[in-house]
């Protein structure tokens, strides 16, 4: 039974710890990557698709995103898609090619994106610790259900602490990466 309330924990903090992964990786640090139009949706016929079901998106360097339609027509939808995004970005048509510019953010955009950053980390911290409250008040209901002894109940508690401890050291370490990443010119 502890354990498999130990288990659960683990890998909703897991979930956590991706679900900010993603969250982080749409905001832009001014290098091109192609992960910051994964949540574009083109209309492809009548249908909304993500952008990579439509085109292939590459990286031509650390400034330019390319996207390459897989059909001559959607080209247009492709860039009205992208205009209508809440990236700021400013598609260049040539051809059947679109080059997409990342423009170079400010020193007081930087650290405005920075605290955003830290505002998800700490929506990530306080899910971990609010994972934690449930697997220690499972633990709880174990005891007054006399289904485990105190000291069991102390030694799984100390368990999840040590578990919370090393998830929350995780997003500080995904944390500092983007923190970085952003601050860098």
């Amino acid at each position: 039974m502890i354990e498999d309330i130990k288990a659960d924990a683990r890998d909703r903090m897991g979930k956590s710890v991706e679900a900010l992964k993603q969250d982080l990786s749409k905001i832009r640090t001014g290098r091109a990557h192609p992960s910051l139009l994964d949540h574009i949706k083109v209309d492809y016929y009548g249908s909304e698709v993500p952008l990579a079901q439509a085109a292939n998106v590459s990286v031509e360097d650390s400034r330019t995103l390319m996207i390459v339609p897989w059909e001559k027509p959607m080209v247009q939808a492709i860039e009205k898609a992208i205009m209508k995004s809440d990236l700021g970005l400013n598609p260049n048509t040539a051809g059947t090619a679109i080059r997409i510019p990342m423009p170079q953010l400010t020193e007081e955009r930087r650290k405005d994106m920075v605290r955003v950053v830290r505002a998800e980390g700490e929506g990530a911290r306080v899910a971990v610790r609010n994972i934690r409250r449930d697997a220690n008040n499972d633990f709880k209901e174990l005891l007054k259900a006399r289904d485990i002894s105190e000291d069991d109940a102390r030694r799984a508690e100390e368990a999840i602490q040590k578990l919370t401890d090393e998830f929350i050291e995780k997003i500080d370490k995904v944390l500092a990466v983007k923190e970085a990443e952003l601050m860098e010119i």
